[in-house]
């Protein structure tokens, strides 16, 4: 951090994460957003970041790290701007904290790493360049019915436990081959479990190399979880506008972000907004969201998971963060309950891009006939429940066979749950996954049985397995009925010895 305009001060407050400083030198006080460096031993720092300007001496700071120990009387020292964290090639296959210490064990980053301010303006709108170019993923429902942009924004919207992380992992798996940019990972708020988990598995599959991980977990204070998308976004924005390189920014989760910045409004007494989020929400999820945007020939694209409160997609954290994105994946606890997995939600989710000038008009047509036979199935559910599929009309029963067989059709095995179910994840390209939904809608698996378009990749695969399934059904077939004449023909057998002897 940069010495430049250094005041010094010293503790008189400690409440918490909140820390109040004064500078009584006369020097004047540091600007919003400057960070802090408290210095408590010649060990020990902890950095914090000017929030408020209390009187003429006095600032108010939120710490970034534990403040446990602090003393009132302990000297500080401003750093004559934001937090400055190091960027560039040396931090790639590494893991980061918020302010850009090493948080995996291995060696210090080199001295002469280039150093950027977390706080920046996004990109002036003329020099932003448009997303239309399809980001794909080999995730046959997200392709087909909310395609992604390259230089946009997607979020994948769910509650607790229906398959967000697993989600956001498959899409760094899947995108190891095709994506040839930059990875930064930000963990935002997460058990520490799924970041020792996310570093063993990117370890292992080579991907590593090309990424930055920058963590702030649920163990950590308030001010680290929100400010650590600030600081991978940083990463982000050094690669595409100094290495002119398109870069891939995850975020899990974007809402403890959100709640992580409820918390530091309510320590600093502000009182609260809307269901108790703090004022400045929209003004905070706007700060990060706008600098993800693509600049001349380089785009950042994000992909972020977003937790839904008691599934409430009312909730203002939830509409703020959906008014930013131009994909919204929508998970369903009802089709998770289903086993439906990915449980993407094919009604609720959409996206920009699903435009005939953009995907096309054939792309644009079968998923249109997708959604609207599944919400034909939705509509008719109650009456399904109540009185059977066998009372419906023949033009509804077909309806709603098409739309279960795509719903199964839809479901997809992830790489990266393959050590728990035992089967081999699949990528399916887009033109493989329109051509299984049209033969479907068109009618070319009626006769087919419904597991055999379950968890499969493409429609030969669906197709092999209806025939394996169709010779089992035939052999066993022919086996009980081999089994049923041969005991007529010893039944005969034995009526015509009986009559011999009498």
């Amino acid at each position: 951090m940069s010495n430049k305009g250094a005041l010094e001060g010293k503790v008189i407050a400690i409440r918490g994460a909140v820390v109040d400083i004064a500078f009584p030198g006369g020097g004047g006080l540091p600007a919003i957003e400057d960070a802090l460096v408290i210095e408590d031993g010649p060990d020990r720092t902890v950095v914090a970041e000017v929030q408020a300007h209390v009187d003429p001496l006095t600032v108010r700071a939120i710490a970034l790290q534990a403040t446990t120990g602090l003393r009132r009387g302990t000297p500080v020292r401003s750093a004559g701007g934001p937090i400055t964290v190091p960027v560039g090639e040396a931090v790639l296959g590494r893991l980061l904290d918020v302010t850009g210490r090493i948080g995996d064990g291995g060696a210090e980053l080199p001295a002469d790493a280039p150093l950027r301010p977390i706080h920046r303006a996004p990109p002036e709108l003329s020099r932003q360049t448009g997303a239309s170019t399809i980001f794909e993923t080999g995730i046959k429902v997200i392709d087909l019915l909310t395609p992604l942009a390259q230089g946009g924004k997607a979020a994948m919207f769910g509650g607790a436990g229906v398959g967000k992380t697993v989600l956001v992992m498959e899409l760094i798996h899947a995108m190891v081959e095709s994506y040839q940019g930059i990875s930064v990972f930000a963990g935002v708020g997460e058990r520490s479990r799924e970041g020792h988990e996310m570093l063993l598995d990117m370890t292992g599959s080579g991907v590593l190399a090309r990424t930055a991980l920058v963590y702030g977990q649920m163990n950590e204070p308030p001010g680290a979880r929100w400010r650590v998308p600030m600081t991978a976004l940083t990463i982000a924005e050094y690669f595409r506008d100094e290495k002119h390189q398109n870069v891939l920014l995850l975020m899990d989760n974007v809402f403890r972000f959100v709640q992580a910045g409820a918390e530091v409004s309510g320590l600093l007494g502000r009182l609260p907004s809307r269901v108790g989020y703090q004022p400045t929400l929209a003004s905070e999820v706007a700060a990060l969201q706008e600098r993800i945007a693509s600049v001349g020939d380089a785009s950042i694209t994000a992909i972020e998971a977003v937790y839904v409160p008691a599934d409430d997609f009312t909730d203002p954290a939830v509409t703020t963060i959906a008014a930013h994105v131009d994909s919204m994946v929508v998970l369903s606890r009802d089709m998770a309950a289903e086993g439906i997995y990915p449980a993407v939600d094919p009604i609720a989710s959409s996206s920009i891009l699903l435009d005939p000038m953009v995907v096309g008009e054939e792309h644009a047509e079968v998923a249109t006939e997708v959604r609207r036979t599944i919400e034909h199935y939705r509509e008719l559910q109650d009456v399904i429940s109540l009185l059977g599929v066998e009372e419906l009309g023949s033009d509804d029963r077909r309806i709603v066979e098409r739309a279960r067989r795509l719903q199964r059709f839809l479901t997809q095995p992830f790489a990266v749950t393959e050590a728990f179910t035992g089967v081999p994840g699949r990528s399916v390209k887009i033109a493989d996954t329109i051509a299984g939904c049209k033969a479907i809608l068109s009618g070319a698996c009626d006769s087919w049985q419904e597991s055999s378009l379950y968890m499969v990749g493409t429609l030969d695969e669906a197709r092999e397995k209806e025939e394996a399934a169709h010779k089992a059904n035939t052999g066993a077939s022919n086996g009980a009925n081999a089994g049923t004449n041969g005991a007529a023909s010893a039944k005969g057998n034995a009526k015509a010895n009986e009559g011999a002897a009498a």
